[in-house]
């Protein structure tokens, strides 16, 4: 008598970055081998490229590669002279790097709440912030989707204080029309592996309008240095591999097709659960949300994700 067949359950992680890897596995290789072979392993050619191709993707004149999407902010808040007795303005509903970060350099984060539609910091509540202390704005743009940066940059030049724009789940989403990293005084982004850029492992980079803080930005990432032993200023060892930028620079050109495709299955998830008792994300119609995470409210929170971990689905 022969065995019945076993029923197998699909798993179906949160996220597969094999999968990812499988698909575009003869590129990825090949940057690795050609960095390697030239054995140019900080700095050089393929972090240079990056930068210009990531400041041509963000509209951007300038792009600093740094270490980790949180010295991308940390340097930033540096590059501006930000510490101890300046108050930074940023929302309470963030990765803790947001904030972090500023107490990293001495100043004091002000938190600001968010609108619930969004989960970004609500720019209605952003003024009555602002004190003669506040020398800068962190505006976080919260999985994948941009805060209102028209008000926002709006409250900013008005009190004439800086602008750092956290993106670092954010690259490539837009407000009305304008690319996430392009509106603020720094647009800071994330390479780690989750997110929609993602490398194979730490990285980050800093977007810049204004020249000569792109330069205090590059003197900062590498101990102040210019030329190599000369330090004009105390900064830090913040630099992107040049294999995670070649990695980076194969993963760029797919960028817009993988986060279309993930707006389709968002819209899909949208479709799927029409009428379920929980809250889908809301997509403000002014921008381009890039879905680096589809974020749902439900009132049955843990059960509900006992419920799916039980059926092999990962939150």
């Amino acid at each position: 008598m022969s065995a019945m067949p076993v029923k197998t359950q699909m798993k179906v992680p949160l996220l597969d970055l094999k999968a990812q890897y499988a698909d575009i596995k003869q590129d990825v290789d090949a940057a690795v081998q050609r960095v390697m072979e030239s054995a140019r392993f900080i700095g050089g050619p393929e972090v240079t490229a990056l930068e210009e191709e990531v400041a041509r993707y963000s509209a951007c004149p300038h792009a600093i590669a740094c270490a980790s999407g949180t010295d991308a902010l940390l340097l930033s808040l540096r590059a501006l002279d930000l510490g101890p007795g300046d108050e930074v303005v940023t929302s309470a509903f963030s990765f803790f790097a947001s904030a972090g970060t500023i107490v990293n350099v001495g100043a004091q984060p002000v938190f600001v709440d968010i609108d619930p539609r969004t989960y970004n910091l609500d720019p209605h509540r952003l003024e009555a912030a602002i004190t003669p202390l506040t020398k800068a704005v962190v505006a976080v743009h919260l999985y994948g989707q941009c805060c209102d940066l028209t008000a926002v940059r709006a409250v900013c030049e008005k009190h004439q204080v800086w602008l750092i724009e956290d993106a670092a789940q954010a690259i490539g989403s837009e407000w009305e029309g304008r690319r996430a990293g392009s509106v603020g005084d720094t647009g800071c982004f994330s390479f780690f592996p989750s997110k929609n850029l993602g490398g194979a492992g730490d990285g980050g980079m800093i977007t810049v309008r204004d020249a000569d803080l792109a330069e205090r930005l590059r003197l900062l990432r590498e101990h102040g240095a210019k030329p190599k032993y000369y330090h004009s200023l105390v900064g830090t060892n913040s630099r992107l591999d040049a294999i995670q930028a070649a990695i980076l620079r194969v993963k760029l050109k797919h960028l817009d097709r993988w986060s279309e495709k993930r707006a389709k299955n968002a819209a899909a998830y949208d479709a799927l659960l029409e009428g379920a008792r929980l809250t889908r994300p809301y997509k403000d119609p002014r921008g381009r949300h890039i879905y680096n995470q589809y974020m749902i409210r439900s009132a049955a929170r843990e059960g509900l994700r006992q419920h799916l971990s039980d059926r092999g689905i990962g939150t």
